[in-house]
């Protein structure tokens, strides 16, 4: 008796290769990190041409609608060479964009005021710890919530581009951040 039995070769198929599925949920995460990076820094970019960390950062950036509206254009110009927009896409884009950063600029500025609040708990002459545990609750909220927000931007900003479109700027990212492939 011999033993005749015959195994399959391995599925090529993506939804069936764990490798693949990883390396494709990889894929649309750093395109996810991307677009967070690239709306975020350049939304909020500080006049002058300098991106959002230097100078006065993303927490220092304007709060004035009509000079955020610009940045904002500037930004999507940029985003939209870079990934090939069509006309279409920049119609569905720029209100996307332009939402969420109204949306968040009122965190921007409860931000603020919870760091001046910090200040000046710390400056008195008994450090209330109460209070400074409910100002650090209120921060995570806040941050929570723009974060909340700024996903689903981006969700949204994904649900537009094509495939390719999101790959691309994942390989620009990546050799923005000096990652190679």
């Amino acid at each position: 008796m011999s033993d005749t039995t015959q195994t399959s070769p391995p599925s090529t198929s993506g939804g069936a290769n764990p490798r693949r599925r990883f390396v494709w949920l990889a894929a649309v995460a750093t395109v996810i990190a991307g677009l967070a990076a690239i709306i975020g820094t350049r939304a909020f970019a500080h006049d002058g041409g300098h991106c959002g960390w230097h100078r006065a950062g993303f927490m220092g950036a304007t709060s004035d609608p009509a000079r955020l509206d610009a940045h904002l254009d500037r930004a999507l110009k940029h985003l939209y060479v870079e990934i090939d927009a069509t006309d279409a896409q920049k119609q569905q884009l720029a209100p996307i964009v332009k939402a969420a950063a109204q949306d968040l600029l009122p965190l921007r500025a409860r931000m603020h005021d919870a760091r001046r609040q910090a200040v000046e708990l710390l400056s008195q002459p008994h450090v209330d710890r109460a209070a400074l545990e409910a100002l650090r609750a209120d921060k995570l909220k806040l941050a929570e919530n723009a974060s909340q927000r700024l996903t689903q931007a981006l969700a949204d900003v994904a649900d537009v581009l094509t495939p390719e479109q999101r790959q691309q700027l994942a390989e620009r990212i990546n050799r923005r951040h000096g990652h190679s492939e």
